[in-house]
């Protein structure tokens, strides 16, 4: 009878992307080029990515830094609205601001979210079939990884919100059978050099 083993998830957001998003930058490829060096040494079996540009080129950057690891494109790796709260869930402070910000979303962003977000966990988390470890990298999104964190974390709904992800930065879950999710690592730059860590956030998120 076959039993499950653990599954080592690791996640990162795309490398920083052109101001219209249609590729990397120069530090961008630089960024996923050294998370590919420091993923050299962990035994991964796949290199998952979702469909845009910007996280289909980091990953094949940072597979190039890799022997031979397959890179595919998954859906439910992409970026899209994972839960859309009710104002009734949120913290009164922050409901008006967090609204807001989903507000600039088309109805059918609302609506599909839930959907790739189910398909996400389903793909990507839980221990894993087998007597072996798994170890696999996701290329994402702010969202996907803010979603995924919060789950493993059994947080509220509402909470992916605010979870902020650097580029290329290096987040890692472990699904053990029989156990709780841990998140081992969380939002780690410490393959980058500081002048390529917290892209594109305002200087009052450096940390």
């Amino acid at each position: 009878m076959t039993g499950t083993a653990t599954r080592y998830l690791y996640l990162t957001r795309h490398g920083e992307a052109s101001e219209d998003e249609s590729e990397l930058t120069d530090a961008g490829r630089h960024q996923a080029a050294l998370l590919g060096e420091r993923l050299r040494g962990v035994p991964l079996t796949a290199v998952h990515h979702g469909p845009l540009p910007r996280a289909a080129q980091t990953a094949r950057l940072i597979g190039e830094q890799l022997d031979g690891v397959p890179v595919r494109r998954s859906a439910a790796a992409g970026d899209y609205l994972p839960y859309v709260p009710a104002r009734e869930e949120l913290p009164p402070e922050s409901a008006d601001a967090l609204l807001g910000f989903l507000d600039r979303f088309t109805a059918q962003e609302r609506a599909d979210g839930p959907g790739l977000a189910a398909a996400a966990c389903a793909e990507f988390t839980g221990p894993v079939p087998g007597d072996a470890p798994r170890h696999e990298l996701v290329v994402t999104h702010n969202f996907l990884t803010g979603w995924l964190v919060r789950a493993a974390l059994d947080a509220p709904k509402w909470r992916w919100l605010g979870i902020n992800h650097a580029n290329a930065a290096l987040t890692v879950i472990r699904y053990a059978p029989g156990r709780a999710p841990a998140l081992l690592l969380f939002n780690d730059t410490g393959h980058l050099p500081v002048e390529l860590r917290w892209t594109g956030f305002p200087p009052e998120l450096h940390v």
